[in-house]
């Protein structure tokens, strides 16, 4: 058998204030082709199928679509929820979806009730009806200890806790299965693993202040398919993340998106190897004086990235933004970090304003402050005929 491992599709996010979902329609595509091309009879999705709990009717289509594809291309899939899917909504009909190939765990309840194939010469049979080996699937849906520490019969409301419930629990099905037959196990589980690198686009409610579980919770088990951290990444032999298929923050820049093929046959987890999918759109992350990258021939290639720019002068450039995009017409996002700017700290705006000297002062120091560049003398002079209509205007009433 061959299982491909994905996850984190966010389906319906948007990057920077552009809709993805075209970008995700592509992918889609690329899945669907690979799918078929390669035989691949189990798509493993770990969780963040969604980006929001409540998704748009064009996002909960594009799922939909999908599903419908990769069944017709021969697969079954496997999905849990994440920390960005409403598990409820995402688990809804799932019994009736499971009659057509498309296998949800987003319930506690399911925690020890695998998706079955089995494996070797019987591999046609119905696996419940055999003795033969199987391959067990289980689904770990994204655990929140508040909530979830009770019914897994927890006392303390930790990530640790709750995650280390949920594998034994998996474990004692595994074994009680392991009496009567050959049990290859594969879990799905969306959470934050020690050695994962994060990445800007895993939210402040995801990372931020999250304990992450130890490797060893997922000891024993044949192949542990993690989803929520975006960076394709191999933890140990049998535990991985396979990222997000597409680059959703401009950390992210440098990731190589794919996914993970992983064989099975009757003897357990075989090869692994990486599958990479193409970009729609090349990220840039430039950095530097704002002639230097206007100039620059060997920056051509990103002239059809989105791109996030930090320019470095000394004093902040005028329309900076307006003559990077007539180069970089796809400049999302702007930066400012002055050469020489940590060298000496710079005085706050009160104390500035203490020091000025007449109203023409202040305002062009508030120019200084706000846009890290004095006031031309043209601004001064256009400041300052403002500043005496003022004053004629109050001597007048």
């Amino acid at each position: 058998m061959r299982l491909l491992h994905t996850s984190d599709w966010h389906l319906g996010r948007s990057f920077h204030g552009i809709g993805m979902l075209d970008a995700q329609r592509a992918f889609v595509n690329q899945l669907v082709t690979f799918v078929r091309d390669e035989s691949v009879d189990v798509v493993l999705i770990a969780g963040d199928v969604y980006d929001r709990a409540l998704p748009g009717v064009d996002v909960v289509g594009l799922l939909d679509d999908a599903l419908v594809r990769l069944t017709g291309a021969g697969a079954e899939v496997v999905l849990t929820s994440g920390n960005h899917d409403s598990a409820i909504r995402l688990g809804f009909a799932s019994r009736l979806l499971e009659r057509g190939g498309v296998h949800l765990r987003t319930r506690l309840n399911e925690l020890d009730q695998p998706v079955l194939f089995p494996l070797g010469d019987d591999a046609l049979d119905d696996a419940v009806d055999t003795t033969g080996p199987v391959l067990a699937i289980y689904g770990i849906p994204w655990l929140e200890p508040r909530l979830v520490a009770e019914q897994l019969g927890v006392e303390t409301a930790s990530h640790f806790e709750v995650t280390r419930a949920a594998t034994e629990r998996i474990r004692a099905d595994v074994r009680h299965r392991s009496q009567t037959r050959t049990v290859h196990s594969v879990v799905l589980a969306h959470t934050f693993a020690s050695g994962g690198i994060s990445s800007d686009s895993e939210r402040d409610l995801s990372i931020g202040g999250v304990g992450a579980v130890p490797l060893d919770l997922f000891d024993g088990f044949g192949y542990t398919a993690l989803g929520h951290l975006h960076g394709r990444q191999e933890l140990s032999p049998a535990v991985r993340y396979s990222g997000s298929p597409l680059a959703y923050s401009f950390s992210e820049a440098k990731h190589k998106k794919g996914s993970w093929l992983v064989e099975v046959d009757a003897d357990g987890i075989g090869d692994v190897r990486a599958v990479h999918w193409e970009a729609p759109r090349v990220l840039a992350v430039l950095r530097g004086k704002l002639d230097d990258l206007l100039e620059s021939e060997d920056l051509a290639w990103a002239e059809a990235a989105y791109c996030q720019i930090t320019l470095t002068d000394a004093a902040r450039p005028a329309q900076a933004m307006d003559r990077l995009r007539a180069r970089f017409p796809d400049t999302l996002v702007l930066g400012f970090d002055p050469e020489g700017s940590g060298a000496a700290p710079k005085a706050s705006y009160s104390s500035r304003l203490a020091e000025a000297e007449g109203d023409l002062s202040v305002c062009c120091g508030f120019l200084d402050h706000v846009r890290g560049r004095p006031a031309s003398d043209a601004e001064a002079a256009v400041l300052a005929e403002a500043l005496e209509a003022v004053r004629l205007e109050g001597v007048s009433l």
